[in-house]
Formats: structure tokens, C-alpha cells, sequence
């Protein structure tokens, strides 16, 4: 009589143990670490088709197509493989038949049934291949009969994919977090909802409540990174992405990943070691010569940066090719002194980005147009920047008067600082560049035109400035002015001033001589 008692044991330890396992491949495949899945799921799946199904969606994850299709096959007849293999065909391009399979597992579902339902629509919304407001509708059906948390995240994710949706997501996952505090999964995607919509502080609160829920999800630790870089935290960035690689399964992806946020953290050089590590394996993936060449043009290796790039914009799947990528592509060009073809890629990158407010486009191409040393061109979008946006701040107002100042365009220097002074009068520099924008116009120090700004640019910054450069710019052209006029009080006077500077100063030196030769008037 003991034997079965035995066997019924060590039945229900095998019963657990599986379930266990199971459960653990499906986390893994939640929090993307596919190849720890494809471990957990791969023994189950001989004889457990939800085992079976996970693993083919870790497959499809892996962009292993074929070999997810294999798996989905298996188990031809159940509602859930089906759906995968709906998956498959709308990832092949396969549109009706997708929608096909999809409709036939939705069909499956009986009065009480919800599980064909969200299979179904998980097959359109996680391959955007299909009709989302079927799969939305789909869910909501699914909800009615089994208000569970995995179908509120999925419809919310289902929203996003809708013109405005975002509102409607938002409520699905907040549902989720007020009956369960620690779902991990639904915090990710509050934050990833207030990320896109760049309200850092949100993203970082709720991104944190997704780590607080499971210290083992490593996703909250790859979007804190992002996030953490946008508010300019780029150590507390680097930090997060490292403690995301440790927990990660260490793949191509997450390898990518972890070099993305290296380049976003300024760190150019690891980012460059990383990638060029990946790519000596042999791997070849459009996003590694994306930041490859990106970090390349940060350390100012040019060539192989636009070498890179160009890889990377040949190969990659156009849909994936952000504004961002536009921006950098574009400054890379200027750097490689192809302004033509950068200022198209600028306009391109302007016309794709859908933000209501473009100023920070704007200000990148007029960055880039400044690294490429084109100044007339920084300063027309430093312009365009201003005129879009006139409360942009003093800095860009600056940078539009400077551009054309390097640019030798002194007529629209002079109005740009006339400007910024008028508008941010509590800063002197606008009133120390109308000078050196007169003294460039007047050289010899004759019309003496750019002496009012300097004189009160003086007074504003009063004695304690200590920017000997900026000091040097002023009194020179002071003394000279003074000198062409005859004034030899003043020009003493700032050649004093001068002196104290720099003892040693040619320009003192020569002004001194001058005086000297100069013939006395009766």
C-alpha cells in the first residue's frame, strides 16, 4: 500500500516542479530574457502546450521566424498555438491569413471563455500586423468575463497603438496597480507612458515603483537609465544600465542596450569598445553601426563615423529610423563638410518629428550645423528656433547672434544681440556681443561705434568681473578709439588696464609705440 503513496508523491513534487518551471519561462519571457524562457520552457514543451506556446514567442522574440513557426506546429489544433502561428503569418507580411487564424481562435471562446479572446487580439497588438480595434474590441470582451491583470495590460498596450489611446492605456494599467501593488509589469508601462509623453519625474517614480515590485525585473532598470539620462544624471544612468546588463541574459539585444545607454551617458569610448566587441563576433545588426558611428562622431573620428552611419541607415528597417537618428546623420554629414546633404536630412528629421513643441529639433540642427562649422546655416536655424518659439531661452538667442558673428554677418549679428538684449536685459553678454560685433565692423577703432556697448557693458558687470579675455576684448578697442581720437587721458587709462591683464601684451606694445611716433598737435 505504500508504493502508490509514493508514486502520488513524488506525482504531485514532478506536478510542481513543472508548474514552477513554467511559471518562471513565462516571467523570463515578460521581463524579455528569451534565452533563460527557451531553458525554462524547452523540457515542458514536449507535453505542455502553454509551455510550447512560450517558448515559440520567445522564438518570434529572438526574430527566430522559422524556428518559432516550427514550434507553434507542434500543437496545430490549440487555441494558443494557433494564435502563434497568427503571430507568425502577420509577422511574414501574411495579413489575411493571420487574421484568419486569429478569427478562428477568437471563435474558440464559448459563453465564460476569455482566453481565445486575449490570444487572439495578443496576436495583432504584439505584431501589429492586424486590426487593433478588433483586438481592442476582443479584450473588452475578454475583460467582461475575467477582469484579470495580464488582459488590462494588454488592452492598455493595445491603446497605445491607437491615435490617442494613450488616456485609455493609462487607466488599464493604473487598474491593474491599485488592485495589485506589486505588479512590476504595469508600473514598466507607466512609466514608458510618461517617458513618451517627456515627463521624466513621472517615468523615474513609477519606473522605481516597477524595481521596488521585483528587484529581479531587470526592464525597470533599463528604462531608469533612459530616463535618468534625459534628466541629466548620466552616472545614475550608467549605474542602472550596469545593475540591467547583471540581470539581463546578457544577449545581443541586451548588449545593445547596455551600449545605447553608454553613448546616451557620454561615455563614447565603452560604447565604441562595446559594439566593435559585438560586431568581431560576427553579429551584424543595423542598431550596432547606428551607435557605433554616432559615438565615433562624439570622439570626432568623422570618416568612420559616416562610414558607419551609412551602414546603418542602408540596413535598417525604415520605420525604425527616428528624428533623432535624421539629427545625428545629418551632423555627421556637416562634419564630413557635405552641407547639402545634411541640411536635406535636417529638413527630413523636422518633417518626422510629430512634437508639438520642435524647439529641441531645432536646436540640435543648429548645433550641428555649429560642430560642422557652418555658421551661417546654425544661426538660420538658431533663428528659426526663435521664431517658432520667442520665449526659448536667452542661450539660443546667444548662440544666434554668435553663429552669425563666426559667419561674418555682422548686419544680422548686430540685430540678433539687439535682441536678446532688449529681451533678457539682465544679461550683460548680449551688451558685451553688440560690442564685439561693432569692433568687428570697425576694426581700427575709428567710427568707434562699438564703444557705448563696451562702456556699458563695463558698468554692468562692474570691477570684480574676472574674464580676462572678454576684459581684453573692450579695453583694446577702448584705448584705440582713444588713441584715433586724440583722448590720451583715456587711452592711458586702458592701457593701464590692459597692462594689468598682461605685462607682456602686443597690442600694448604697439599702441605704446604709436603714441610715441605720433606727431604732437599744436
Amino acid at each position: 500500500m505504500k508504493q502508490p503513496i509514493v508514486i502520488m508523491a513524488a506525482m504531485t513534487l514532478s506536478f510542481s516542479v513543472q508548474a514552477q518551471s513554467l511559471e518562471e519561462g513565462i516571467k523570463m519571457y515578460q521581463y524579455e530574457r528569451y534565452e533563460s524562457a527557451k531553458k525554462s520552457l524547452a523540457p515542458l514543451a514536449a507535453s505542455n502546450t502553454t509551455a510550447n506556446y512560450y517558448l515559440g514567442l520567445s522564438e518570434l522574440a529572438l526574430e527566430n521566424i522559422n524556428d518559432a513557426k516550427t514550434t507553434f506546429s507542434k500543437y496545430p489544433e490549440d487555441q494558443a498555438n494557433m494564435a502563434g502561428l497568427s503571430r507568425v503569418a502577420f509577422l511574414s507580411g501574411n495579413v489575411p491569413e493571420g487574421t484568419r487564424l486569429a478569427n478562428v481562435v477568437a471563435a474558440k471562446a464559448k459563453k465564460k471563455d476569455w482566453e481565445p479572446l486575449k490570444l487572439a487580439a495578443d496576436a495583432i497588438t504584439y505584431t501589429k500586423g492586424g486590426d487593433i480595434q478588433q483586438a481592442i474590441n476582443w479584450y473588452k470582451e475578454a475583460v467582461k468575463r475575467n477582469d484579470n491583470d495580464a488582459t488590462r495590460i494588454a488592452l492598455g498596450d493595445a491603446y497605445q497603438l491607437t491615435q490617442g489611446g494613450g488616456g485609455e492605456a493609462m487607466n488599464n494599467y493604473e487598474k491593474v496597480t491599485a488592485r495589485d501593488p506589486k505588479n512590476s509589469l504595469a508600473f514598466s508601462r507607466i512609466g514608458a507612458l510618461w517617458y513618451a509623453a517627456k515627463n521624466y519625474n513621472l517615468a523615474l517614480e513609477n519606473y522605481n515603483k516597477a524595481k521596488e515590485a521585483d528587484s529581479l525585473n531587470p526592464l525597470p532598470y533599463r528604462d531608469l537609465a533612459s530616463a535618468y539620462f534625459w534628466t541629466g544624471k548620466y552616472d545614475v544612468a550608467k549605474q542602472n544600465i550596469e545593475k540591467y546588463l547583471e540581470l539581463s541574459d546578457k544577449s545581443t539585444d541586451d548588449l545593445i542596450n547596455y551600449a545605447n545607454i553608454l553613448y546616451l551617458s557620454k561615455d563614447y569610448e565603452n560604447a565604441t569598445k562595446t559594439i566593435q566587441e559585438i560586431l568581431n563576433k560576427g553579429i551584424k545588426k543595423p542598431g550596432l553601426y547606428g551607435i557605433l558611428g554616432f559615438s565615433q562622431y562624439e570622439t570626432k573620428d568623422y570618416p568612420n563615423s559616416l562610414s558607419n552611419v551609412r551602414t546603418y541607415f542602408s540596413t535598417q528597417d525604415p520605420a525604425k529610423i527616428t528624428p533623432y537618428d535624421m539629427i545625428q546623420y545629418a551632423k555627421i554629414l556637416a562634419a564630413n563638410n557635405m552641407v547639402d546633404s545634411a541640411n536635406r536630412y535636417f529638413e527630413l528629421a523636422l518633417s518626422k518629428d510629430t512634437a508639438a513643441d520642435k524647439s529641441e529639433t531645432y536646436r540640435q540642427i543648429a548645433e550641428g550645423f555649429k560642430t560642422g562649422k557652418e555658421y551661417g546655416k546654425s544661426a538660420q536655424w538658431y533663428d528659426r528656433l526663435i521664431k517658432a518659439n520667442p520665449n526659448t531661452p536667452a542661450i539660443d538667442y546667444f548662440w544666434r547672434g554668435a553663429m552669425y558673428y563666426y559667419a561674418k554677418d555682422y548686419n544680422n549679428g548686430a540685430k540678433a544681440f539687439e535682441e536678446m538684449e532688449t529681451k533678457y536685459a539682465d544679461q550683460p553678454s548680449a551688451t558685451y556681443w553688440r560690442g564685439r560685433v561693432a569692433a568687428a565692423v570697425d576694426e581700427e577703432g575709428k567710427t568707434c561705434e562699438a564703444s557705448p556697448h563696451y562702456i556699458k557693458w563695463l558698468d554692468l558687470v562692474g570691477p570684480t568681473y574676472d574674464k580676462k579675455g572678454d576684459l581684453m576684448y573692450a579695453y583694446q578697442y577702448l584705448a584705440l578709439c582713444a588713441y584715433n581720437k586724440g583722448d590720451k587721458p583715456m587711452m592711458q587709462q586702458n592701457m593701464e588696464k590692459i597692462r594689468a591683464i598682461d605685462p607682456n601684451n602686443a597690442f600694448l606694445k604697439q599702441l605704446e609705440d604709436a603714441a610715441k611716433a605720433k606727431p604732437k598737435t599744436k
